[in-house]
């Protein structure tokens, strides 16, 4: 029987639909459901869930439902609304863990830390005396920051062309 799209019964308009492209991927099957997850909000395009290893309470990982590899291969659709996420729910999340300050991370690449090849942001609520140091190096790096802005930007213009 063919239906016009209003005569479609309303369970067939309602069916969940699955973005992931990757089905060897932990994050598409968490999507999925397929994998087990402690899901905290959840969009069209975005899912938030809690880290299995959290560094601090609260420390959730947020998904674009679109599987890319990393943050460089997604799409600016799908940067913009995993960013509209991050500025929805952090302050209910601070104020819940009792935190008033978090950081925002993405590993980008192997060399960066990256373990899971799906895009996701580390959201981690930080307090004042959680023990966790901020990224400080040994010594100063003595690199010519003229010179290296001046070669970026030039690179940047190529990039235009």
């Amino acid at each position: 029987m063919e239906w016009t799209f209003a005569e479609i019964p309303i369970s067939y308009k309602l069916k969940p639909i699955t973005f992931c492209m990757n089905p060897e991927c932990i994050f598409c099957k968490i999507i999925d459901g397929s994998i087990p997850s402690q899901k905290i909000y959840e969009t069209k395009d975005v899912l938030v869930f809690l880290d299995i290893r959290p560094l601090n309470p609260g420390h959730c990982l947020l998904i674009p439902k679109h599987h890319a590899d990393n943050i460089l291969e997604t799409s600016e659709q799908d940067v913009i609304a995993l960013m509209s996420v991050v500025k929805k729910i952090m302050p209910v999340l601070l104020k819940t863990v009792g935190a008033d300050a978090f950081n925002l991370s993405s590993n980008c690449g192997r060399a960066a830390g990256q373990i899971v090849f799906h895009t996701h942001v580390h959201l981690i609520p930080r307090l004042p005396a959680d023990g966790y140091k901020h990224w400080q190096r040994e010594d100063d790096l003595h690199d010519d920051l003229q010179a290296m802005a001046e070669k970026i930007r030039r690179a940047l213009e190529d990039a235009k062309a």
